[in-house]
């Protein structure tokens, strides 16, 4: 894959300095999985002594949408992409670090392919799960992704 995990963090700086300065980094890249971590302190906090949602839904957003990125910067074609609803699940307070996995890279190969040979438009539904440091589920979201050649 031609991000990394130091591209894509500096990509975050420049570009979405909101989720940078609240800690959101990107911890792992491969091929089809991405994990990325936000650790609860002062400036991500709520008033419940927990991480805001936001925070994680910036985190689990990435999460996914750097595999996009990706898969689409692999293509060599020009692509756009855009979030078009997600939906999330807290199951526990999210307190000290949290890291977001997705494992979902392989579902957009094949959207990639039907966009580049119908030009039309593909949606698909990608899962990060957010775990604690003793591995305990804090959150789940999914992001319904659109893409479309251009």
């Amino acid at each position: 894959m031609t991000l990394n995990k130091s591209k894509l963090n500096k990509f975050l700086m420049l570009k979405l300095p909101s989720a940078w300065l609240c800690g959101v980094r990107v911890s792992e890249i491969e091929e089809n999985t991405c994990k990325v971590g936000v650790k609860h302190k002062w400036i991500n906090q709520n008033p419940f002594n927990s991480m805001y949602f936001a925070v994680q839904a910036m985190a689990a957003e990435l999460s996914t949408g750097a595999l996009m990125m990706g898969k689409i910067k692999q293509s060599n074609r020009r692509i756009s992409m855009l979030v078009a609803q997600n939906r999330a699940t807290f199951t526990k307070k999210a307190t000290g670090k949290i890291n977001f996995y997705c494992y979902d890279g392989h579902l957009i190969d094949e959207a990639i392919e039907k966009t580049l040979a119908t030009g039309e438009g593909q949606t698909l539904w990608m899962k990060s799960t957010g775990l604690n440091d003793t591995g305990e589920q804090v959150a789940v979201f999914e992001f319904e992704w659109t893409i479309k050649a251009k």
